[in-house]
């Protein structure tokens, strides 16, 4: 009886250390990822309702501030501005970041530059398959988020020719080891939502898409079992 009882505590404590062992998470994009504040509402959200482990991750440190009174969040991204998903991969860029931040989740916000620059869905979608190539390379449970982009006011019919291909892409590319979610960022974000630039979300757009990430990565969370 004793045995068992050092046993059975013995496994509840290594239960508990799973539980709160860290989860490393990749926020990755472009500037929509760097220079906004849904990171800083997706971390408050998630430490508010206990995923107090999850690690954000990555080569970049935001200095954004974001919230009154200013939140003190986990800054760490992989969000480079200017940068276009086809440049990324084709360059073989991202590799080298998962290498020096590994991670078990990452989000994906990526394709504004390439559509701004004139590219098409079908480009943008393959470089979005080598990036996923990628990124199981790096670790081949990597459970994936993807999102169906904001809108770009300069050239939305662009934005909704893309959008509308995700879904399946995503489908052919989807793994019960390494799954994809796919997060519709689009539908519901309004021009108001938007700085003046016309690009990048403004408080009301980061909370929008805040709300969406968070339920993704819950299912992502619940995944790793």
């Amino acid at each position: 009886m004793v045995l068992i009882s050092i046993y059975a505590i013995s496994a509840i404590l290594f239960t508990s250390a799973l539980a709160e062992a860290s989860i490393r998470y990749m926020p990755f994009g472009a500037s929509i990822v760097q220079a906004t504040c849904w990171r800083a509402y997706l971390w408050q959200h998630l430490q508010s309702t206990n995923y107090t482990n999850i690690d954000f991750v990555g080569s970049l440190s935001s200095s954004t501030q974001c919230g009154s009174p200013a939140i003190n969040y986990d800054r760490d991204h992989e969000g480079h501005s200017g940068y276009l998903a086809i440049d990324i991969a084709d360059k073989g860029l991202l590799p080298g970041w998962l290498e020096s931040s590994p991670a078990k989740i990452i989000t994906m916000h990526l394709g504004t530059n390439d559509i701004r620059e004139g590219y098409g869905t079908k480009a943008i979608l393959a470089a979005y398959s080598t990036l996923i190539d990628q990124m199981r390379a790096s670790n081949a449970d990597m459970k994936i988020i993807v999102a169906q982009i904001i809108p770009l006011p300069a050239n939305d019919s662009a934005v909704v020719d893309l959008n509308a291909g995700i879904p399946a892409w995503a489908a052919s590319k989807n793994s019960s080891v390494s799954p994809i979610w796919v997060v519709d960022q689009y539908t519901g974000f309004l021009s108001s939502d938007l700085r003046d630039d016309g690009i990048h979300p403004n408080d009301s757009g980061d909370h929008k898409m805040e709300a969406k990430w968070y339920t993704a990565m819950l299912q992502a969370i619940g995944s790793l079992g």
